[in-house]
């Protein structure tokens, strides 16, 4: 009978063990695969992002915003004419020259409205090069790599109990689990990031409608400090991530390793908190509001 309750309390702690190596071995793939490619994500534009997407956004913007654009243009340019006439006392002191300045106004009007894509475009591009800038000045590596000491701890568990080692079961499931709440919320954070731009895309031909003005271009003013704080927010992303790296490939995980682990998923949980960050730090260093 006595050997029947060792050969189970064997099987047990086999079980237990083999099952806390798995944890340990999967703990940080998602996270690992997510900080991988935050890069790569953070970098692409809005048409190389998601091209179907793209082109949805742009459709709807000549389709739907353009026109509304247009009759903005209209208002404004006779807000500014009236404004003009005003300041001249009514046309008692009318130059000849403020009427080609008019012109002249909408002329760069219309061109902003028929050029609105290639310019949004433009900062994006920006963006997309300083990011790869940032890749290429970090180089670092953010991949959690722990199979090296695993089988170190392996001789570790023989010796320990069946208690012990259910605990140890326990705690890594769970930071398992966490790491996997985590590594989604890292991807909502780089795809909202991506909607939040596909919504300003979409928009943009109406702000572009009021730079022509100076009190109505203020929209613009403020539109254009958005889309400039949308495109370093992926360099502020990749700063973030540079940091991680190096905090990560700098501890060391095996002399001991449950309070290397733990002292990870700190990292990584600051990771994803820092990244929700990054858009209002951005916003408020290039005042968009």
């Amino acid at each position: 009978m006595q050997s029947l309750f060792e050969s189970i309390e064997e099987w047990f702690h086999d079980l237990l063990a083999d099952l806390i190596v798995s944890n340990l071995n999967t703990m940080f793939t998602a996270v690992n695969e997510r900080t991988g490619s935050i890069a790569t994500e953070v970098g692409k534009t809005p048409q190389g992002w998601n091209p179907g997407i793209f082109s949805m956004v742009r459709n709807l913007s000549n389709t739907v915003i353009v026109p509304i654009a247009g009759l903005i243009i209209t208002f404004v340019l006779c807000y500014e004419l009236i404004s003009m006439i005003n300041d001249r006392n009514n046309m008692h002191e009318f130059e000849t020259y403020v009427f080609f300045k008019w012109v002249f106004k909408g002329g760069i009007a219309v061109y902003l409205l028929s050029h609105t894509f290639d310019i949004v475009m433009a900062v994006f591009d920006v963006g997309q090069y300083v990011v790869n800038g940032a890749l290429s000045a970090i180089g670092g590596n953010t991949a959690i790599d722990i199979s090296s000491v695993t089988a170190n701890f392996e001789a570790v568990m023989e010796d320990m109990c069946v208690g012990d080692l259910l605990t140890l079961a326990i705690e890594t499931f769970l930071m398992s689990f966490g790491m996997q709440i985590v590594s989604m919320l890292i991807t909502v954070v780089i795809v909202a990031r991506m909607i939040e731009i596909y919504l300003y895309v979409s928009i943009s031909p109406i702000p572009f409608a009021t730079f022509t003005n100076h009190e109505w271009g203020q929209i613009g003013n403020n539109y254009v400090r958005g889309l400039v704080a949308l495109a370093f927010q992926g360099f502020f992303i990749m700063v973030i991530v540079g940091i991680y790296s190096v905090l990560v490939n700098q501890l060391s995980v095996a002399t001991d390793l449950m309070g290397a682990l733990v002292v990870i998923a700190a990292y990584t949980v600051v990771l994803c908190f820092a990244l929700f960050k990054t858009g209002s730090i951005s916003k408020s260093i290039f005042n968009a509001h």
